[in-house]
């Protein structure tokens, strides 16, 4: 008979003024799980524990947890350390807890982590990722955390390769999330690797995740990533893309939307929104064509839907945004495409456990 699988401990590592969301959202996915696998007659797989430099820390809510364990002077199982954000304001100061958990983090990960095949994992959640640039585990490694915190991240760590505009990153042991609900995205992917995507799919049910996000999805919207600004004339044409992008638009048709000269709307869109008005609607028409996939859509009919010319348009434009093909998002939706990059829709409700 062969050895039963070893418990994969889930060390949280919760600092003062942590994220509550970053703590609770991730190990409430692993403990629901643990039930999954009981209710298909399995044994556990996951063992949440949680430990920090100091027994009683405030979480960034003002509640306080207690009776945390130490930070352990090893790992003695295969360990998923996990390591959570705190708020910008406490970003800026390099306390003595901060100080001790990273050098605590150098010592029981710095070669752990780089040996080959090794049983144990690094996860970091939106800041938690600074923390491990400060202990020395991103170099060399591809990695990601808030958008807000991507410059700090590359100051702390220059090794690293710093990935902008992604939910989460997995470089093998590393794990990277760029912030709160990205997290349980995080979460539901690495049970979803260990434990099945059918499993994965039933943790999300249970947690009413409307929409798994994979590794290749961006942090931020298309639909939001151009509109922060107060132009009128800009949020007017964007307006109009949104709600029609299958038109057949193009400089003429969009200035005469804004009110403006063609040259004045590039010079406005390139000001105001970092982007040109037919590089905006180029975005628009893949995110409108990718959910159309995903909806069951075929390749030909997201494409029209989406206002690309052809097929090829298509594929051409999201080879170039993207890589790969459209089939891609379609085999990932599909049921027979279990594993692949993509996302899966979670539309029944149960009661909590």
């Amino acid at each position: 008979m062969p050895a039963p699988t070893p418990l994969i401990d889930l060390l949280f590592v919760i600092a003062p003024h942590s994220l509550l969301l970053d703590i609770a959202g991730p190990a409430e996915a692993f403990r629901l799980a643990n039930l999954h696998r009981e209710r298909r007659g399995l044994p556990p797989r996951f063992r949440l524990r949680f430990c920090g430099p100091v027994a009683a820390p405030p979480t960034s809510v003002g509640l306080a947890l207690a009776d945390l364990e130490p930070l352990p002077d090893r790992l003695v199982a295969p360990t998923w350390v996990v390591l959570v954000g705190q708020p910008s304001a406490e970003l800026a100061r390099l306390t003595p807890a901060i100080a001790a958990t990273a050098k605590w983090l150098g010592r029981i990960l710095g070669g752990a982590l780089a040996a080959a095949e090794t049983p144990h994992r690094l996860i970091t959640i939106c800041s938690g990722a600074l923390l491990a640039a400060r202990a020395g585990l991103l170099v060399g490694l591809r990695c990601t955390t808030h958008h807000e915190l991507l410059p700090a991240l590359r100051a702390l760590s220059p090794g690293a390769e710093v990935v902008d505009n992604r939910v989460f990153l997995v470089d093998g042991p590393l794990a990277s999330s760029a912030g709160i609900t990205a997290g349980i995205d995080l979460a539901l992917h690495l049970i979803a690797e260990d434990c099945g995507e059918a499993l994965a799919a039933s943790v999300a049910e249970d947690m009413v995740v409307y929409l798994r996000r994979s590794p290749r999805d961006p942090e931020l919207s298309p639909f939001l990533i151009h509109r922060r600004h107060l132009h009128a004339a800009v949020h007017r044409v964007q307006d109009a893309i949104l709600a029609a992008p299958e038109r057949d638009w193009d400089m003429a048709a969009l200035a005469a939307v804004g009110f403006v000269t063609e040259r004045h709307l590039l010079r406005l869109f390139l000001e105001h929104a970092g982007v040109s008005p037919l590089g905006y609607l180029q975005s628009i028409r893949l995110e409108r064509a990718r959910q159309s996939l995903e909806r069951g859509a075929s390749v030909t009919r997201a494409a029209e839907s989406a206002g690309f010319r052809s097929d090829l348009q298509l594929r051409r434009a999201w080879s170039r945004q993207w890589g790969g093909s459209p089939r891609d998002s379609v085999r990932a939706a599909s049921p027979a495409g279990a594993g692949l990059p993509g996302r899966r829709r979670s539309n029944v409700s149960r009661p909590p456990d």
